[in-house]
């Protein structure tokens, strides 16, 4: 993770580790190439048109979703499951570096007649959404500070955790406004990365290696684009995506069946909001569960052991990828400093960030 790379290096290096690791040779072995990237972060127009070289998909089948990781992690899947492709590759990169006027780019996704020439930082939406959040549910404003407190801890023992840092709930309730009640601690900050995975067919994987990470099951939905009319104090996409994955995976009781969780806390109320939508705790419960060391790297069910994207930062479209790879870290057992005694099963979710209503969620096992 470094902003003194390029776009095509970050993308070079990450998927090179990647061959390396899976043991292929992408112009031999590889089918079926997916990226996620969104051509208002890259700055430039039909961006797959300038993926393939480095990730050796020359005259090779290479599509691009406009949506986070973890949708194109389920495309690959389908390509693999369909029988088009018995190896697929997932990319997508995040190069804020470049990008000199993030809230601008934001606010192109808010409506064009009633939202965006409001002219407000795009963030008050998760003011609002935080506001609902907090009001229906009940939550105390000081869990949603504690997320912080726990998750930029947890990434000082992460390699990746640019953003760790030991804090008090005392220093993020007072630092700067963001969007009301949201402080700027509470919000992640982007960085640059690239992350690659290679994809296989059951009986090719086998082939493979031992290290072997499985999607057991796996899904995505999206709530409606209009602001004005969603429940806020909900994460519905997350639900629903839950519920497919779950379906696909035989989960009954999520919230004794996973060993570990890295979910979405782009913003602090996030987490809790998640974790709820997710049925690992209750409507109302995560932040007392949260309160009580639950959700601790040592505790029942460890969430965001990496430090999340408030620990370690926000990938943008690759940010569900990035939470893939800190559960396939633990599942195979290479997590160092945080890695958490036998880790089986593992749940992913994701959300495209705001003003968006969509996420996808993935059952990991190995």
């Amino acid at each position: 993770m470094t902003p003194g790379l390029s776009t095509r290096e970050l993308m070079f290096e990450a998927a090179s580790r990647a061959y390396e690791d899976a043991g292929i040779d992408p112009r031999k072995d590889v089918h079926s190439f997916v990226c996620c990237t969104e051509d208002f972060w890259e700055g430039i127009s039909i961006t797959d048109e300038y993926m393939p070289d480095q990730l050796g998909a020359v005259l090779k089948p290479l599509c691009t979703i406009s949506s986070d990781g973890i949708v194109g992690l389920a495309t690959a899947c389908m390509h693999i499951m369909s029988g088009i492709a018995d190896v697929a590759v997932v990319e997508s990169h995040c190069k804020s570096s470049d990008v000199l006027n993030p809230d601008e780019i934001s606010s192109f996704a808010l409506d064009p007649i009633y939202d965006h020439h409001v002219n407000a930082d795009p963030r008050f939406v998760a003011g609002l959404e935080m506001a609902r959040y907090l009001k229906e549910t009940g939550t105390k404003r000081d869990y949603c500070a504690q997320v912080a407190v726990k998750n930029k801890k947890n990434a000082l023992l992460n390699p990746r955790g640019v953003h760790g840092a030991n804090l008090d709930k005392r220093a993020v309730l007072s630092s700067k406004i963001a969007a009301s009640p949201l402080t700027e601690l509470e919000v992640s900050k982007t960085i640059d990365a690239s992350i690659v995975f290679v994809l296989a067919s059951a009986q090719k994987a086998k082939k493979l290696g031992n290290h072997t990470v499985w999607i057991n099951g796996i899904g995505w939905s999206s709530d409606t684009p209009w602001i004005e009319d969603r429940d806020m104090a909900k994460a519905a996409y997350a639900e629903q995506s839950a519920a497919r994955a779950y379906k696909m995976a035989g989960v009954r009781n999520p919230a004794t069946y996973f060993d570990l969780a890295e979910i979405d806390d782009t913003y602090s109320y996030k987490e809790l909001q998640s974790l709820e939508a997710l049925k690992l705790a209750a409507k109302g419960k995560a932040g007392k569960m949260l309160e009580s060391g639950a959700f601790d790297i040592d505790g029942r069910l460890p969430v965001n052991a990496s430090g999340g994207s408030l620990g370690v930062g926000h990938l943008l479209e690759a940010t569900g990828l990035h939470r893939v790879l800190e559960a396939v870290l633990q599942l195979r057992g290479q997590a160092g400093r945080l890695q958490i005694p036998t880790v089986k099963k593992a749940l992913v979710q994701s959300w495209r960030g705001i003003p968006t209503a969509t996420g996808a969620v993935a059952v990991l096992g190995n």
